[in-house]
């Protein structure tokens, strides 16, 4: 019996989060084009609904209704497979990110993650990391040289980028001593990471910036050379399903930012939940201010940046670090 409600309550909050997680990044495209029109003295989208907010909907409809169309020559297995992967990595790492505390329902505490496991940390790393085959797969099956040449600079970013993002938390752990992200959250109970690591949070940012493909490091897609890049060949909801997996990514890493490095839900005085979706919100923001502001890098300059500013600067943090906490200890 005691095994049956636990299933029901966790396919409870399965069904609640994916419901709310959707939701979220359908507005978050929305509030996305209200702030960049804002940014460059425009309207943005005020058509569909008051002040426009409908269009996230009416934009799911058209996606929803549109011809599906694929190429000759294209691989239609891995053609048709490459848009479910971007957007089923992404839900499946936040099944590891804590929004708040412990509530009490019907005698029960649940914990508002839905699984809080021992090596989160490897786990949200690893299937970001699984997200470039998305990219990679996309480009090589549309049999069109604007695309593969987008996957093969995905490739690039990632292994590019991938390092320094893992070396930026390795302080972390050390300061928490766990890979668990409640763990983590635990331990900024009186002061946030980033005030004692900024370089790696801003190692980090940058790094999750490059992951999600945002400008100005959206060299994969790149349309003033490669069209679309990896997505050129895909239209309808499939085309959909890949921006899908760009923005819930992006709120994904909003997420393990706030965790790693923004104290997670802690906050004071409003709701622990609350707190959490203030702080994500504010990295998205950032994240959209960002694309409004900058230029798109040059491919030499991108990797440049990688691999000869953030890795060897990640890789001096770790040491100094480490011998900060020897001198402490």
């Amino acid at each position: 019996m005691m095994f049956f409600f636990g299933l029901i309550f966790l396919l409870l909050k399965l069904g609640a989060i994916l419901g709310v997680l959707l939701l979220g990044v359908s507005y978050m495209v929305y509030i996305e084009r209200k702030v960049l029109a804002r940014l460059q003295i425009r309207l943005g989208p005020n058509r569909a609904g008051p002040f426009g907010l409908l269009q996230p909907i009416a934009d799911a409809v058209k996606l929803l209704t549109k011809e599906d169309v694929a190429a000759a020559g294209t691989d239609r297995v891995v053609f048709y497979l490459a848009p479910s992967i971007a957007a089923a990595t992404a839900l499946l790492i936040f099944a590891v990110v804590p929004f708040g505390r412990e509530i009490t329902l019907a005698g029960r505490s649940i914990p508002l993650v839905i699984a809080d496991l021992h090596v989160g940390l490897l786990y949200a790393l690893g299937l970001s990391t699984l997200g470039v085959y998305a990219v990679a797969f996309g480009g090589w099956a549309s049999n069109s040289k604007y695309s593969l040449l987008g996957g093969i600079r995905g490739v690039a970013q990632m292994i590019s980028y991938e390092l320094s993002l893992g070396l930026s938390l390795v302080p972390v752990v050390m300061m928490t001593g766990s890979f668990s992200l409640v763990d983590i959250v635990q331990a900024q109970d009186r002061y946030p990471f980033i005030l004692v690591q900024p370089v790696a949070f801003v190692i980090f940012f940058a790094s999750a910036i490059a992951e999600i493909k945002r400008i100005p490091f959206d060299l994969p897609e790149g349309e003033n050379e490669l069209v679309a890049g990896y997505h050129t060949e895909y239209s309808g909801m499939r085309f959909g399903l890949f921006f899908l997996g760009e923005y819930m990514t992006m709120v994904i890493l909003g997420s393990l930012v706030a965790v790693f490095f923004l104290g997670g839900w802690r906050g004071p005085m409003a709701p622990p939940i609350v707190w959490f979706v203030i702080k994500v919100l504010g990295v998205a923001f950032a994240m959209i201010w960002i694309r409004a502001t900058f230029p798109r890098l040059r491919y030499d300059q991108f990797m440049n940046l990688g691999w000869k500013v953030l890795v060897p600067v990640a890789l001096v943090n770790i040491v100094v670090t480490g011998g900060v906490m020897l001198l402490l200890n």
